[in-house]
């Protein structure tokens, strides 16, 4: 049995609920953070000129960064102090966020992106484990909840509070919303948390840890330059290369290691494996169309950023409607049954969704992804439960870990994937004949980029090109998520176990343990 150790006494300190406020107003910048930069994307690429590239990098740096660091940032936390290593998680949070909200280049702010995945991985498992530490058995239930409850209600309240930012101050702000949240959780750190470790936690595995985050590193760089680069290009090849290299390296170390970091012994479970799979394509489709859509509604549509904070909410309406029906749903019809049914809804929703042209207002918008958020939901969750609960009681903890680290992954690529698509079809689309050289470049960048040169010229004509090449390449992306889906749907339907009435329990709805 692991031992904790903490400064504090048995007695509860009266002062553990200010304390738990504090981890709180902290969880909830992280959970803004996960959804707040997909509404200010398109203001960043307007003034700073980022490419659609770029802002994949501004997504997927602190994605990539977060899911290579989690695991190995646990572990810092139980040996060498867990309040120590969260105040560190939250101080690299903070001053990464400083750096990005007075960024004056596009890469110091994917820097800045990367260095807030730094923080957010040290702070999102530290958070959940301190807590044993602050307060009984009986009241922990209480505490995780609240803990969870932030991380899930800053994903919604992202968009829309982004956009307010958005419409009365610069897009820096997005960025400072952070401080002094994150400020007034170093501070309950600091004077309220007392301090706990593991003595018997195994040590950081930093070949894993390196070839986990270069891996991935190679593969979204592959990914995101292809359609800009060319995909036989020597760079995109070797980044697809060096990440079957360095990802098989990490494959094999982990399946010879007597303690490895990530367990991929686990995935012979058919129940830990089907659901993971199913959790991890709901994180897919979710970071995608975060990324996709902001740019459809603010440039083709002319919408203000608030506004496209509202418009993104029936999206993920979803995720709190399914938190609240999916586990009685789960109890009376099984999990199997209901993920596949939702799986089956989100491709009809993505079907749908790829039927948009340029005279589509919002109001089909609005009805084909509120259907995609109920879709994605209702599979996500109980497969989160049901991977879980697929596990003894003494592999739950390496299961988490495992199953967070992928599904961060599955958003990770669906950033990539689903905006090389999308921006491969759009330059192909695009109608630039006469335009000069740079002009016709800055068009061919983003579709934010084409509007800017079109208002500069007064070109009404490319920007409608511009329109009608992006929705061609957001309906082409709509349909291979129909796609996927179903395929997810039919193995599901194979691989998951049979019918169980008995209900998982409701994990949290953010990345890593919410966990993008």
């Amino acid at each position: 049995m692991v031992t904790v150790t903490s400064e504090a006494g048995s007695r509860p300190d009266p002062r553990r609920w200010w304390a738990l406020g504090a981890l709180v107003a902290s969880m909830l910048a992280l959970g803004f953070d996960m959804t707040i930069l997909n509404v200010a994307l398109p203001t960043i690429a307007g003034e700073l000129g980022a490419t659609t590239g770029q802002q994949q990098w501004m997504a997927d740096a602190y994605i990539v960064v977060f899911a290579a660091l989690m695991l190995p940032a646990g572990l810092l936390g139980d040996r060498f102090g867990r309040r120590r290593m969260l105040i560190c998680g939250l101080g690299v949070f903070l001053a990464a966020s400083v750096v990005g909200a007075f960024a004056g280049d596009v890469n110091w702010v994917i820097t800045a992106r990367a260095l807030m995945g730094v923080g957010g991985a040290l702070v999102m498992p530290l958070a959940f484990s301190v807590l044993p530490s602050l307060f009984a058995r009986e009241e922990q239930t209480k505490a995780i909840g609240a803990i969870s409850a932030a991380s899930a209600l800053g994903m919604p309240l992202g968009p829309i509070i982004g956009g307010w930012l958005l419409n009365h101050f610069w897009w820096g702000s997005v960025f400072v919303l952070n401080v002094p949240m994150v400020a007034i959780g170093i501070t309950a750190c600091v004077f309220l948390l007392p301090e706990s470790r593991d003595p018997a936690a195994p040590k950081v595995d930093v070949v894993s840890t390196v070839l986990t985050a270069l891996g991935l590193g190679a593969l979204i760089y592959a990914i995101i330059e292809g359609p800009a680069k060319g995909w036989s290009n020597a760079l995109v090849i070797g980044g697809f290369a060096a990440a079957v290299v360095l990802l098989g390296a990490l494959v094999l170390r982990e399946r010879r290691g007597t303690r490895p970091m990530l367990d991929l012994s686990l995935l012979s479970h058919r129940g830990f494996l089907s659901n993971s799979l199913a959790a991890t394509l709901g994180m897919f489709i979710m970071a995608g169309l975060m990324f996709l859509l902001p740019q459809y509604l603010q440039a083709v549509l002319g919408t203000d950023a608030l506004g496209t904070g509202v418009r993104m909410v029936p999206m993920m309406g979803g995720l709190l409607i399914a938190a609240k029906s999916a586990q009685p749903l789960v109890a009376r019809f099984g999990a199997r049954s209901v993920i596949v049914a939702a799986l089956v809804v989100l491709a009809f929703a993505a079907f749908l969704g790829a039927r948009t042209d340029v005279d589509s207002g919002y109001g089909f918008t609005a009805l084909w992804l509120s259907i995609a958020g109920v879709g994605v939901a209702f599979a996500m969750i109980p497969a989160m439960g049901g991977a879980l609960g697929a596990l003894s009681k003494d592999q739950a903890g390496r299961g988490s870990g495992l199953l967070s680290t992928v599904r961060q992954t599955g958003s990770a690529l669906g950033v990539a994937l689903l905006g090389a698509l999308v921006a491969g079809a759009y330059t192909d689309r695009l109608a630039t004949t006469g335009l000069p050289g740079p002009a016709a470049d800055a068009a061919r960048d983003s579709v934010v980029g084409a509007h800017a040169v079109a208002g500069k010229l007064g070109d009404q004509a490319l920007a409608a090109s511009a329109d009608a090449a992006y929705i061609h390449g957001m309906d082409l992306a709509l349909l291979v998520v129909g796609i996927t889906a179903l395929i997810a749907a039919l193995l599901s339907a194979v691989l998951m176990p049979g019918p169980t009435k008995a209900a998982p329990a409701t994990p949290e709805l953010a990345p890593a343990g919410a966990d993008a």
